[in-house]
């Protein structure tokens, strides 16, 4: 069985989710709700992705619901944000269905209590009500709230920048097969922006919004030249994670997003997860910087007791906590980070690029090995942890100046370049994030770092 609670919530192959297994997890989630005092009863919101397994495990989560005596509520094709909002604004649980960025053979469960996100004690609270027994069918009429949680989390985009804020804009949408494809146009046009839809697919594509060297985004630099485009954007499956690629056909790295979102709203505190840009901190910005280990359970944590707070993930993802006009969010969002980004540009007349430009951050790139075991990936990174004499020999010619050992590996070098290596947590891949003080330096330094981790695990 490959079911597993990973960084956002229960992974695995689809066949090993789809039927009993999904249906048993979610009566766990409304058992343990029950049993910690959180919910007694009432709605529970049904949303997925676009993944062709999703449509019929949401109905196993529906039933499932019913089952538990609780009231399903089925809010169909929809951004993981939205759903979350839309409970967040009902007092309602939820349960997403997607795979994020993941193949489309493998699907996974989100949960959300009605004050939020899960917490990692959820999780093991969840696991603990885990049972082997079958739920059953059962009979339900699931009310239907699709066209609300659009319109609600719509309307919340549109708030973030004034009327007409984008005009004169031309922006690309690399549509694929997030969920956010149609309600991103719609947005954008709303603030004034002209659209231009690219790369629609009717098959799922699972689009990773770290991994810049996949091949799948290699159409994106022409587009922006064959149409004259301010920016490209989009987001992954679920549109919890941002992807956007400047006016001279650069992508933006996800912890300038979430940066420039943090500094869009007037955030005092900023919560990251240790793979964001190591620079945050002195770039003056905030009052305070909060590191975490990679996960929305672990940012949404770190966010719990500040005001005026902002968290981001590496991927761009933002959430939004106490202290601003904005409704605290306080899960990733892809939209918000783009709407920022676009609008601060605006704002002072300059280009995607020259805003990136002007924030004082170590030029980051990051890239990924696919199918890697978790068990060869946690092999490999102890035996890096415990052998200094290994570490050595692989991170040969460079030096290691310090180990930061909070999420994975990052190595400090003593060029005062960094090395990441981490494994994901929702699919078997080994990842290296790498800085340097310039564009070529770091693509340099992760191509060397790409090879040493193809000759170590291979």
């Amino acid at each position: 069985m490959s079911l597993k609670f990973g960084t956002s919530g229960v992974r695995g192959l689809v066949t090993d989710l789809q039927g009993q297994p999904a249906r048993r997890y979610v009566a766990a989630f409304l058992r343990h709700l029950q049993a910690s005092g959180q919910m007694a009863g009432g709605r529970v919101l049904v949303g997925y992705d676009l993944r062709p397994s999703s449509p019929a495990i949401a109905q196993d989560c529906l039933n499932a619901i019913a089952a538990s005596g609780f009231e399903p509520v089925d809010c169909g094709a929809v951004p993981t944000p939205a759903l979350a909002l839309q409970a967040m604004k009902t007092g309602s649980a939820a349960v997403m269905i997607t795979g994020s960025h993941i193949p489309a053979d493998r699907n996974g469960l989100k949960f959300y209590k009605p004050a939020g996100e899960v917490s990692k004690d959820d999780e093991a609270g969840i696991v603990a009500q885990l049972s082997t027994s079958d739920v059953p069918d059962t009979t339900f009429p699931a009310q239907n709230e699709h066209a609300e949680a659009l319109k609600a989390y719509a309307e919340r985009c549109v708030a973030l920048l004034p009327k007409g804020a984008l005009a004169g804009w031309k922006i690309g949408i690399f549509e694929h097969s997030t969920v956010s494809r149609d309600l991103l146009g719609e947005v954008l046009t709303a603030l004034g922006a002209e659209t231009v839809s690219l790369g629609r697919s009717d098959v799922f594509v699972p689009v990773d919004t770290e991994a810049f060297s996949d091949a799948l985004f290699a159409p994106l630099p022409t587009w922006v030249r064959e149409h004259g485009l301010d920016a490209i954007i989009s987001a992954d499956g679920d549109a919890d994670r941002p992807l956007v690629m400047d006016g001279e056909g650069n992508f933006v790295r996800g912890d300038a997003l979430g940066l420039l979102a943090a500094r869009f709203l007037g955030a005092k505190v900023v919560v990251t997860p240790v793979t964001s840009n190591s620079a945050i901190e002195r770039t003056g910005y905030f009052d305070q910087v909060v590191r975490t280990r990679v996960g929305s359970p672990f940012v949404v944590a770190g966010m719990e007791t500040a005001d005026s707070v902002v968290g981001f993930e590496a991927n761009g993802g933002t959430f939004v906590g106490s202290g601003f006009e904005l409704a605290s969010l306080p899960t990733r969002d892809a939209l918000l980070p783009v709407i920022a980004a676009l609008g601060l540009a605006a704002q002072d007349k300059i280009s995607v690029a020259e805003l990136v430009a002007r924030l004082p951050l170590q030029v980051a790139v990051a890239d990924r090995l696919q199918e890697v075991p978790s068990e060869r990936s946690a092999a490999f990174l102890e035996q890096l942890r415990t052998d200094t004499a290994y570490a050595a020999t692989v991170f040969a010619p460079h030096e290691i100046a310090d180990v930061n050992a909070i999420d994975g590996l990052q190595f400090h070098l003593k060029s005062g370049e960094t090395v990441h290596f981490r494994a994901s947590g929702n699919a078997p891949e080994l990842r290296s994030y790498v800085e340097a003080g310039s564009e070529a330096r770091a693509k340099e330094l992760l191509a060397w770092s790409m090879a040493a981790l193809e000759k170590a695990v291979r």
